[in-house]
């Protein structure tokens, strides 16, 4: 990632805005002040509390494209570190795709469930009927991105779908933009070269078997439903805590891929001992430490933002599978690594100067 000290000096210069909701169901940022003026941003400080910051002014409906703040850089990177660890653990696991699906969701809502009924009550009570079907739908997006990408990758190299569902910036930035935001030329030509570096690193490319087409189709689906996962989880987590929310969504997205697996015939027990561990340490790693603290990233930054930095996802799982499965990287993996360094700056260097779309 870039450099610890870039990233504060530039996360000094730009603060991400607060969210509200609208009424397409999404995380507007809120801005004070007549059009063509400077206008104060409210942010949120590390206690909870809301601090104001002058930007440039971002025209009405833009989607605003900032870096996050300094501890939430550095959540991201413990996250990515987690994640990285999903391929490679779903590659080696001795169990039906789908099962271990739904065993890392069921075991991440075994361990939320109890601290959420004794910490949470109060606020999962108080949830409103529309914050409570969009943590539903965030389960269901969950859930989809699952059942498509965990089969990829057995059907497929952890490399080829690990780049693949790594097209979840283009389809982050299609959404916003079918919501009515615009996203500035320059963020575009970032996602655009931070996708092509994503290819070039891990040699991905759409083969001809069947098996093979199948995994990368289900690959790229997975980063569809990735994409909409984050944009409906960045409306809820505006107003929900962390806790609360993956509470809601771990369980939905368990209960539906349970039911899957139940009409499937999938194999859910009988499994051995190191098959057994693996997915606790998927849980523990990619689902509680990764995805959770994405979650808890979203409340201040762009899902357009996030899902450009889980590219970095693709050179750790990449690294793993080479060094634990033997499966080694194709000769473009350098040049690879700096085309994605290279698109994800182009992008934090747009956020950074906050330039609105005409």
């Amino acid at each position: 990632m870039l450099a610890r000290c870039r990233l504060a000096v530039l996360a000094s210069r730009v603060m991400p805005p607060a969210c509200h909701t609208g009424a397409g169901g999404g995380a507007h940022p809120t801005a004070v002040g007549s059009a063509g003026s400077r206008r104060r941003r409210p942010g949120t400080g590390h206690d909870g509390r809301v601090t104001g910051r002058t930007t440039a002014p971002v025209a009405p409906g833009v989607e605003a494209i900032a870096l996050p703040p300094p501890r939430d850089v550095g959540l991201l990177v413990v996250a990515l570190v987690a994640v990285s660890t999903s391929g490679p653990i779903i590659a080696s696991a001795a169990a039906p795709a789908l099962a271990i699906a739904f065993w890392r969701n069921a075991m991440a809502g075994a361990v939320l469930l109890p601290w959420a009924a004794l910490r949470r009550r109060s606020e999962l009570r108080a949830l409103d009927r529309r914050h409570w079907w969009l943590s539903l739908l965030a389960g269901l997006l969950l859930a989809g991105h699952f059942a498509t990408w965990v089969p990829s990758v057995v059907l497929s190299s952890v490399a080829s779908s690990t780049a693949l569902v790594a097209t979840q910036p283009v389809w982050a930035a299609l959404i916003a933009r079918a919501r009515g935001r615009r996203v500035s030329g320059r963020v575009w030509l970032g996602i655009v070269v931070s996708v092509l570096g994503a290819a070039l690193l891990t040699g991905a490319d759409v083969r001809l078997s069947g098996r093979a087409l199948l995994g990368d189709v289900l690959a790229i689906l997975g980063g569809v439903l990735a994409a909409a996962y984050m944009t409906a989880g960045s409306a809820v987590r505006a107003r929900v805590s962390t806790t609360t929310y993956t509470t809601v969504c771990y369980g939905c997205c368990a209960l539906v891929l349970l039911a899957v697996c139940l009409v499937g015939g999938q194999r859910l027990g009988g499994y051995d001992a190191g098959t057994w561990v693996k997915l606790a340490a998927l849980t523990l790693g990619a689902q509680l430490l990764g995805h959770s603290l994405v979650n808890v990233v979203l409340r201040t930054t762009s899902p357009t933002v996030v899902s450009l930095a889980i590219l970095f996802e693709v050179p750790g799982a990449g690294l793993i599978a080479a060094t634990w499965l033997h499966q080694v990287p194709s000769r473009w993996a350098l040049p690879g690594l700096a085309v994605l360094l290279l698109g994800i700056a182009i992008v934090v260097r747009a956020g950074a100067r906050a330039v609105p779309v005409e």
